[in-house]
């Protein structure tokens, strides 16, 4: 097992523009990460294989909903709090954090925002507690970029709608007792609809041979003809736009996440620099070196700096979908950089698992597609700075 020996970095003293409720947040988590979770996430990242047995300490440290009112389960947290986890949690591993920000942004937030308080009630403890897992069904097998092309689609029974299509690349969905499931009606209108584990035609098939994410669950959700409750809609939004602000969230959650990778390489990359000796010295010593660790805490700052900036915003209900997505690509980029910088300075160990490098690595070229691709981030600032769409 790896002795997780991360401290933390922190060059422009932004600690001080943080709350003591948001390091005490914060620094709880990393205490639990590095005793329960770091020694045992190569092994379950080799075996591809989520470690489920982490699932109630994920709850408790508030990693399901942490932005979601007690009176639900959640812990009433603010976005900077929420971000502050996620990065903890990525430090970690990508997968862990893509397990806990699929359960907080795609699954408790579109119920929390266009639920009933008879959903709210049914789901949300259950959820923020660890007792269900849930997952988002959006992408489809021909629709990733393009999710208002979708063809799952359901219809009114009377009594019931009948469910039917197919969604893929789903983050939890092995394992979820609930999915968050995104579909035309007979009108073509998209709407979410709450599928539950155990509902006739729905299965949950596993994807295998995956080199990225291995330590998270992923796979399909399928609907042949499944009938589900009308009391299952959720009613507060429709259309394309009710799925996009949840991805909203969990872009945010993604770009704080990002820096947690990024800093867990520059660590490794900083400590092995001063361990490793050659031609008579500690390689932190020779001026290659030097420049690739100045270079990546100067990167790592700068997407501190913005992503804390659009915590802010968040926490005033003022950051727009734009700014999310320029703080997800410029993260995520930031982040593979970083990795790739840190393997060099590892030189042949960094391939090896003694060293977490080349987890995140692989990790980060998920994360790097997901949720929006870098081209699609790229062209939503586009668009918003010259007002020209060209996605068309």
């Amino acid at each position: 097992m790896r002795t997780d020996q991360y401290q933390g970095h922190d060059y422009y003293e932004m600690d001080e523009l943080l709350t003591d409720e948001h390091k005490l947040i914060r620094d709880a988590a990393r205490a639990w990460i590095k005793k329960d979770v770091s020694p045992i996430i190569e092994d379950y990242y080799e075996r591809s294989e989520f470690p489920s047995q982490v699932i109630p300490g994920l709850a408790e440290i508030g990693a399901f909903g942490p932005y979601i009112p007690t009176e639900y389960g959640g812990a009433g947290m603010d976005q900077i709090a929420y971000g502050l986890i996620m990065q903890e949690l990525e430090r970690c591993d990508s997968g862990l954090r893509s397990t806990a920000s699929v359960q907080s942004s795609l699954v408790m937030y579109p119920i929390w925002k266009y639920g009933t308080e008879e959903q709210k009630q049914k789901f949300l403890p259950k959820l923020a507690s660890g007792e269900y897992i849930g997952c988002f069904g959006l992408t489809e097998p021909d629709h990733g970029s393009n999710p208002g092309g979708m063809i799952t689609n359901f219809k009114d029974q009377g009594d019931h709608y009948l469910l039917n299509g197919a969604k893929l690349w789903i983050s939890n969905s092995p394992f979820a007792q609930v999915a968050v499931v995104w579909a035309k009606n007979e009108d073509g209108r998209i709407n979410g609809l709450l599928v539950e584990r155990g509902m006739e035609g729905f299965t949950t098939p596993e994807m295998k041979g995956k080199w990225s994410l291995r330590a998270s669950a992923t796979g399909e959700l399928v609907f042949d003809n499944v009938k589900v409750p009308k009391e299952n809609l959720l009613p507060g939004r429709s259309g394309l736009g009710a799925p996009l602000s949840c991805l909203d969230s969990a872009r945010y959650g993604i770009a704080w996440g990002a820096i947690g990778a990024a800093l867990d390489c520059y660590d490794s990359a900083l400590r092995y620099s001063k361990e490793r000796n050659q031609f008579g010295k500690p390689i932190a010593g020779f001026q290659l070196q030097q420049k690739k660790l100045a270079e990546m805490i100067t990167e790592i700052t700068k997407a501190q700096l913005l992503t804390l900036r659009l915590g802010q915003l968040r926490n005033e209900g003022r950051a727009t979908s734009a700014q999310i997505s320029m703080a997800k690509r410029n993260n995520v980029e930031m982040a593979l950089k970083v990795a790739r910088e840190a393997r060099q300075i590892h030189g042949g160990m960094g391939v090896t698992n003694e060293y977490p490098i080349m987890r995140h690595m692989m990790n980060l070229e998920s994360v790097v597609t997901y949720e929006g691709t870098h081209d699609i981030h790229l062209l939503i600032t586009g668009l918003d700075i010259t007002g020209e769409n060209a996605f068309v």
